[in-house]
């Protein structure tokens, strides 16, 4: 059975904390191949409170990082990959704390890793991904920036932006040798860019992606500003072009029904 760990970026989310930690820990198929990483940026709202107290109820699958300060995903996401890496797990997954992402969809993404993928994308642009309740235009523009990051770094990847990810050991192990260029959610480009240049499989599976239940976004000016130019600066330095057998591979089929 493979190890997995679940990687959580908080920054106020004590709305919501407790129950995507629990929805995650129902998942395993026993009480040990499903372990979580709170990363907490020392959120106001006592998230990283709201951790500690998980992680002393479920002491050895519950662990949480606390960092001094809000430095952005980005950074959050490469301390976590330093962590999993020195705690040699088989898989790691990240994904959204406000319950955006179903964690019932984590078995899709850690089978299609022991099939052999690197990085398995949960994607809302291939068949069978959805995106219910957005109006038309947010739908436009969220398609459209991703086509943007894609025609950009030559990327045969239909949701470069999703942050709802699986790497295998080796794709972690890559991920972790340079120091992120993104500091906000322009990561999810980033790690998307760098698994193709470093020639590992990329593959997407279809996921019903909900807006946050409870909680605000940390969408601001200066992220969307971030992912606009990173393209750009990846393009630059030329780290978007792949390494011989670099192979992407897209999965269509309808995903379970996320939970209301």
């Amino acid at each position: 059975m493979l190890r997995l760990l679940v990687l959580l970026p908080t920054y106020n989310e004590a709305a919501n904390l407790e129950a995507i930690v629990e929805a995650i820990l129902r998942q395993s198929a026993d009480t040990s191949d499903i372990d979580v990483l709170v990363i907490d940026d020392n959120s106001p709202d006592g998230t990283g409170q709201i951790a500690d107290m998980l992680h002393t109820s479920h002491p050895m699958r519950v662990h949480v990082l606390h960092r001094p300060t809000k430095e952005g995903l980005g950074r959050a996401y490469a301390a976590a990959y330093a962590w999993a890496l020195a705690s040699d797990y088989d898989v790691v997954a990240q994904m959204d704390a406000d319950l955006s992402h179903d964690p019932a969809d984590l078995p899709r993404l850690v089978s299609a890793v022991a099939e052999g993928a690197d990085i398995v994308i949960g994607s809302r642009y291939v068949p069978g991904g959805q995106t219910p309740g957005w109006p038309w235009r947010r739908r436009l523009l969220s398609w459209a920036g991703s086509r943007y990051a894609a025609a950009l770094l030559g990327l045969p990847v239909r949701d470069v932006t999703g942050g709802f990810k699986a790497f295998s050991k080796r794709a972690l192990s890559a991920l972790a040798a340079t120091a992120p260029r993104a500091a906000g959610f322009a990561i999810q480009i980033e790690t998307t860019s760098e698994a193709y240049r470093h020639g590992l499989v990329v593959r997407e599976v279809p996921i019903v992606f909900r807006d946050r239940r409870a909680g605000s976004s940390k969408m601001s000016r200066a992220i969307v500003l971030e992912a606009l130019c990173l393209p750009w600066r990846l393009r630059g330095a030329s780290i978007h072009r792949p390494a011989p057998g670099s192979r992407t591979h897209a999965t269509s089929g309808t995903p379970p029904q996320a939970a209301a």
